[in-house]
């Protein structure tokens, strides 16, 4: 019978040692040792359900299918849904909605049909029964736990035999066999490495609640992102009602996909149409304000952008960017002011993606630039008008990425005209006037983008 044991081991190299020690012998780096639990075999004659080799064109992956979650915008993220025996890590601000968002996805498998374990380890069961009343999620197929104990979850999943499992959060799980804390480096991994195990054994599929920190990275050992399949993120203001739920890994399809959601009383909808959202409140003829067309991922995105310019007496004026990369901004400001003759020396400059968006993206270069020239010259740019583009540090405007796509959008939201990098056909978008430019300042002085 094997025998169970405590070791120290360093998350850099691996050595392990039997008591903690602040450096590594092996490695030399400081206070990379973990409590681990170590297992003594007396031979590998008693390893259970060890795998055996056989050719790749026999594999069956027939139970290795995606089953929809009853989401749209999370399918889209995971390419069609969970994978039964894959464990997902998701993470977020508190608050953002993440125990809302898990708990619609456990109702709406159980209406499909499929049995669900909810491990509630930081609230009551009293609690997510009356999120899920309010919401109106209850259903008899979802089994609720509130435990932080990895042994009890482990004996939960014998008795309740379910087909989802989800862990609010993994950092609150301890394994007593551990003598350190909960949330501890060696508890998380640990745990983390044991639920695993399990899902694979059972064809489980797992979602673990991760906690971030305040840099907005998931909280705990690397390793826990290294161990599960897809790591998720869930992103928002808590002051706005936009979520995003983007794949940061995804071992079962691409990560190139977003799902938008919508908070309100009724819990998280999904947002079909997100292009619409952004620019629900737009004024027309306002000047500092631009449409651009971005891209997250696969999907299009329209957005509007935002600047105000105001006289300033301060020696380093401001340079406010929010939902807009600030580099992205200063290198848009440098650009004007060497090849466009424009001096932001006595201004602030203040820029805004509308609507709670994050664009990060160059293709959103050129829609600064309008925004800001705008707001400068303090008049509009024309409202059928939207523009996409890279700046480069010589003026001059690259090509980006899924044009077409963009174009497309814009299209189908009523805009006629477009400016767009050198190269494109100007003729391939039904119903509207494509117009290429190869310089910021060509941009500027073509006709008719200002009123």
């Amino acid at each position: 019978m094997a025998k169970t044991r405590t070791v120290f081991a360093c998350t850099a190299c691996g050595a392990q040692v039997p008591k903690w020690v602040g450096r590594c012998g092996g490695c030399g780096e400081w206070n990379s040792l973990v409590e681990e639990i170590a297992t003594k075999s007396k031979g590998l004659s008693q390893v259970v359900g060890a795998d055996t080799p056989m050719p790749m064109t026999e594999i069956s992956i027939d139970e290795w299918t995606a089953v929809p979650t009853g989401s749209p915008e999370i399918d889209r993220v995971l390419g069609g849904g969970l994978v039964p025996g894959s464990v997902t890590l998701i993470g977020g601000v508190p608050g953002v909605g993440k125990s809302t968002l898990l708990l619609q996805l456990t109702a709406a498998r159980c209406r499909g049909g499929s049995r669900s374990l909810y491990v509630s380890a930081e609230e009551s069961k009293q609690q997510v029964r009356l999120r899920a009343e309010r919401l109106g999620l209850l259903h008899e197929e979802l089994w609720m736990v509130s435990s932080t104990s990895l042994p009890e979850i482990l004996m939960h999943l014998d008795t309740v035999k379910p087909e989802l499992l989800i862990v609010d959060s993994i950092q609150t799980i301890f394994d007593p066999e551990l003598s350190s804390a909960p949330g501890s480096v060696g508890q998380v991994r640990h745990c983390a490495h044991r639920l695993v195990v399990e899902a694979k054994a059972r064809g489980l599929a797992t979602v673990l609640v991760g906690h971030v920190t305040k840099e907005g990275n998931l909280a705990g050992p690397r390793v826990l992102e290294h161990v599960v399949d897809t790591v998720l993120e869930f992103e928002g203001d808590r002051t706005q009602e936009l979520r995003l739920l983007r794949a940061i890994k995804h071992r079962f399809g691409s990560t190139n996909e977003i799902g938008l959601f919508e908070m309100n009383d009724s819990g998280l909808q999904g947002v079909a149409d997100p292009s619409a959202l952004f620019l629900a409140d737009r004024a027309a003829g306002a000047p500092g304000s631009a449409v651009v067309a971005t891209s997250d991922g696969h999907r299009p995105l329209l957005v509007e952008v935002q600047a105000l310019v105001a006289e300033s007496n301060l020696p380093s004026p401001r340079r406010s960017a929010q939902g807009i990369d600030s580099g992205r901004l200063a290198v848009v400001l440098a650009v004007l002011e060497r090849h466009g003759e424009r001096s932001f020396a006595k201004r602030d400059t203040y820029t805004l993606a509308v609507g709670g968006a994050k664009v990060v993206e160059p293709g959103a270069d050129l829609g600064i630039a309008f925004a800001v020239e705008s707001a400068l010259r303090n008049v509009a740019v024309a409202d059928d008008l939207v523009v996409c583009g890279e700046v480069g540090l010589a003026g001059e405007v690259r090509r980006v990425a899924h044009l077409d796509r963009r174009l497309a959008e814009a299209a189908r939201h009523g805009f006629k005209r477009a400016l767009v990098p050198p190269g494109y056909p100007t003729n391939s978008v039904d119903g509207m006037r494509v117009r290429c430019v190869s310089t910021l300042n060509d941009a500027l002085i073509s006709p008719g983008v200002f009123t």
